[in-house]
């Protein structure tokens, strides 16, 4: 059954009154950003706002629906992010999002893939910001979520502010009030979507500009943000920042996010909480099916820099063992951390 909603707004804006909910986000992130990873990010942060990964239309329309989008109710606020061209099909998946319990729905203009150029959607999309708005008003008359954009500040080598302003504007008549933005281009020949992720230069003005170009809409900034002191400061001019492999690989900056991006009056959690929140998540989710690997690749990034993390890592990254279900790896994991601060 799909979870129920949760009444997200009223607690956030308890902290911040004239802050965007959408302040800190962790970015959709295909392969990495399952129900597993937002539930270990969770642990962290009440506050920050989630993704799926991108879930095409045809996915959902011909696939598993269950697999794809049943989540846990600690997981809100999380956005369900699309990938797709058709705005009747958008509409469909757009419902069944909703109708599973989502927070927003957004739609992926920014990914440059080959595989995803085929299907006609992602960053391609930005050549065509009258479909994209077609879309964004399929999904809008389907729901009465928030629908969302994430896309790119240009294609190839085009450099011209124009490109992306009019894309926006063109959108944004369609009823679309929040926009996340790649503050990169996006080169669809020639470059892996690794290489699209650290070869195009980030343009943080353009991303800044079209803020001052477009003061009523929620403006979302993302790309090579790392810390969160670099998001307050792009936030006295924004309304929101995305980070994404950062808060993967290094998942325990999530745990201030609350208490220095949202102003809760709260203490940051610690690692003794998390630990046995995440055990009992492991331990109930591996009683009804679920790989240990399954969960255990999400975690690999926590304690980094901490004495013991390296041993830590490598234990938990026996594969024989978690495949068999050896809960004592959590354990002798544990244990070089306790073994290396003992002796600091």
């Amino acid at each position: 059954m799909p979870p129920p909603a949760s009444p997200y707004s009223l607690e956030l804006m308890d902290t911040l009154p004239n802050a965007s909910p959408r302040r800190f986000c962790v970015a959709p992130m295909i392969d990495w950003t399952d129900r597993h990873c937002r539930t270990f990010h969770r642990m962290f942060t009440r506050q920050a706002w989630l993704y799926t990964e991108m879930i095409t239309t045809g996915a959902l329309l011909h696939g598993d629906v269950h697999r794809h989008l049943d989540f846990g109710e600690t997981e809100h606020p999380v956005a369900l992010q699309l990938g797709g061209s058709e705005p009747d099909d958008l509409a469909r998946a757009a419902k069944l999002g909703e109708q599973w319990g989502y927070d927003e729905i957004n739609l992926n203009c920014g990914c440059p893939s080959e595989r995803v150029q085929r299907g006609a959607f992602g960053a391609c999309l930005m050549l065509e910001p009258t479909t994209v708005a077609d879309c964004v008003k399929a999904m809008r008359d389907a729901v009465s979520l928030p629908v969302t954009v994430k896309h790119r500040i240009g294609i190839d080598y085009e450099t011209s502010y124009s490109f992306v302003r009019d894309f926006i504007g063109t959108v944004a008549e369609a009823g679309s009030k929040t926009f996340i933005v790649h503050a990169r281009n996006a080169v669809l020949k020639g470059l892996s979507p690794k290489q699209n992720r650290e070869v195009p230069p980030l343009r943080y003005e353009v991303v800044l500009q079209l803020k001052k170009d477009f003061p009523s809409l929620e403006i979302v900034l993302n790309g090579g943000v790392q810390t969160l002191e670099q998001a307050q400061t792009l936030l006295q001019d924004l309304d929101g920042v995305m980070i994404g492999r950062e808060a993967y690989q290094n998942p325990g900056m999530l745990r201030s996010v609350d208490r220095v991006i949202y102003g809760a009056d709260t203490i940051d959690i610690d690692d003794a909480t998390v630990e046995a929140a995440l055990f009992d998540y492991i331990e109930s989710s591996h009683r009804q099916g679920t790989p240990l690997n399954a969960i255990v690749r999400h975690i690999l990034g926590w304690h980094r820099g901490v004495p013991g993390a390296r041993a830590w890592r490598r234990v938990l990254s026996d594969s024989p063992r978690l495949a068999r279900g050896d809960f004592s790896i959590f354990e002798e994991a544990n244990a070089h951390l306790r073994r290396e601060t003992a002796d600091a």
